[in-house]
């Protein structure tokens, strides 16, 4: 399953952020976004996701394909660390957490429950998530926030196996993962500033429907 994007505009409250970008993302393979902050990353990855509809361009690829992971970790802290990953896993329609588990070196905390992890715990509990969703396209938006060096070398691991597996993953992050993938910038795809009166009453409006 090849991800394409085409000509895309996206926008961030009303006001356009990117434009005209172009990519595709084929399976096997990882594509790293950088740019500065505010630039429009997270908007981006959100569209791709399909939570947010784009201004124009089209995004080719069937949103069931797609497991996105963004800044919330998306745990209960009710619920245990094996009792979370069931959930996800029912959710999904995929079996068994053992490789979730390991993958995340989570077996020690299997029946802790996720409110007594610490930040970067939880950070590993939610990204292991994505092993049970059994979707072959990651989108990751700034992936290893409170991780430490071992867990992030742990995330990189799993996806080097999710993209021999014939997976794939757009990933945000300012740092060197060591993957072998291709670096897309997005800075040179600003949106030009809207400098008429007009256009900024529209977007001003917009940003409050």
């Amino acid at each position: 399953m090849t991800l394409s994007v085409t000509d895309l505009t996206i926008a961030r409250g009303g006001i356009p952020v990117l434009e005209g970008v172009n990519f595709s993302l084929a399976p096997g393979k990882a594509l790293v976004l950088r740019g500065p902050n505010g630039v429009g990353k997270t908007t981006l990855l959100r569209t791709v996701a399909g939570l947010q509809p784009p201004v124009a361009g089209c995004v080719d690829c069937d949103p069931e394909n797609i497991a996105y992971a963004a800044h919330s970790d998306g745990l209960k802290g009710m619920l245990s660390v094996s009792e979370n990953l069931h959930f996800w896993a029912d959710i999904f329609g995929t079996k068994g957490i053992s490789q979730a588990l390991e993958g995340f070196d989570l077996g020690a905390l299997v029946d802790r429950p996720a409110a007594a992890l610490s930040a970067g715990q939880k950070r590993r509990l939610g990204l292991a998530r994505l092993l049970v969703t059994g979707r072959p396209i990651w989108i990751l938006d700034e992936p290893t926030v409170s991780l430490d060096v071992a867990s992030v070398e742990m995330f990189a691991n799993a996806v080097r196996t999710h993209l021999a597996a014939g997976g794939s993953a757009l990933i945000a992050t300012h740092i060197d993962l060591g993957l072998d993938a291709e670096v897309f910038d997005v800075g040179p795809y600003r949106a030009k500033p809207e400098t008429s009166h007009d256009a900024f009453n529209s977007s001003f409006d917009e940003g409050f429907l």
